[in-house]
């Protein structure tokens, strides 16, 4: 079977490999789609925490099921399935108290252990979910968008909010539709206004934001001086993961969900001042899957917009180099196998 491998950064190769066997509690798993997202950029680009290589990447996949034996939730051969990419022990703190998405030994696909860039996994049953009438499509941007549920749902959202969403790449716009959804008024940041419109044409923001131009001042204004109640970062940019807070309310929440490499500074007599409450958000949980699963069932979010870009496994190398490229237009390329 083949399969394509980030041997070290900058170097894609295309592969063949004997197709492997499912062991007891384990479902073999044809894979149809493989959604690229910045963990993927990143690696390729060398600039991942927690990676080694060589590397089979991809985590936010779609499948079908080839073989699988009993099981609670009544999959069978043919299914389509939904795959929770995060493996966690069970048996750590984290896990004993219900955050398996922050386990200490977790273990996530394309990550710490080869992912789904390749046209036959075994998976254990238990990370699998029915994805129904999903199409190959939806079944494979739910990861990403249950990152940005997990976010959402650490932050308490009520209905009425205003918040900050700063970066318009997939996990902020997964963040600003499930917002529209809970009845938050939404100033969507960025510096690329293609991404800027979009969230605003097509997902509804209601204020979408250059950061180059004056954003406090721009947050200010739309809250009459309130500034926002909760402020999520999307980005993982040091500069702005720093400087987010300056767009939060007093009392409010800032929740940091895109990843930097490095070491952060905030000022303490700032943050003091407004008791904040500065919350990390790590991967997601079957609630926060279950709660894309009805979103997209219940067409609540474009797909079809959302993802930009779709080719063959074979044409991805050859491709790879463009969707770092922020002029291309990408929002999410779909790899299909």
């Amino acid at each position: 079977m083949n399969y394509i491998v980030c041997q070290e950064p900058g170097d894609f190769q295309l592969r063949q490999k004997v197709q492997p066997a499912a062991a007891a509690g384990e479902a073999l798993l044809k894979i149809h789609r493989v959604g690229i997202c910045g963990t993927d950029l990143h690696a390729y680009a060398g600039n991942q925490a927690f990676f080694s290589y060589p590397r089979i990447l991809g985590h936010e996949l779609s499948a079908e099921i080839l073989e699988i034996g009993a099981n609670d939730q009544g999959l069978a051969v043919g299914d389509k399935v939904i795959i929770m990419p995060y493996l966690s022990c069970g048996k750590c703190i984290a896990c004993r108290n219900g955050k398996t998405n922050c386990c200490t030994n977790i273990s996530v696909l394309g990550v710490h252990t080869d992912g789904g860039m390749q046209e036959v996994i075994t998976l254990p049953v238990a990370v699998l979910m029915p994805a129904g009438k999903l199409s190959h499509d939806e079944i494979a941007i739910v990861e990403p968008l249950a990152i940005g549920a997990h976010a959402l749902r650490r932050a308490n959202l009520q209905a009425g909010e205003t918040i900050v969403i700063v970066g318009c790449g997939p996990i902020g716009i997964g963040m600003m539709a499930l917002a529209k959804i809970v009845g938050c008024t939404i100033v969507a940041m960025d510096t690329n206004d293609q991404r800027l419109a979009f969230v605003r044409d097509e997902i509804g923001v209601d204020y979408a934001v250059n950061v180059s131009k004056d954003p406090l001042d721009q947050v200010m204004k739309i809250t009459d001086g309130d500034l926002a109640t909760a402020v999520f970062d999307a980005t993982g940019s040091r500069r702005a993961l720093e400087s987010g807070v300056d767009y939060m309310s007093h009392g409010g929440r800032y929740v940091l969900v895109g990843l930097s490499k490095g070491e952060l500074t905030f000022t303490h007599p700032k943050i003091h001042a407004k008791e904040t409450t500065l919350m990390c958000s790590r991967n997601a949980t079957f609630d926060d899957f279950n709660w894309v699963k009805e979103t997209l069932e219940g067409g609540g979010f474009p797909t079809d917009k959302f993802i930009t870009h779709s080719v063959p496994y074979a044409e991805m190398i050859g491709d790879f180099d463009g969707w770092l490229k922020p002029e291309t237009g990408v929002i999410k390329a779909v790899v299909r196998w």
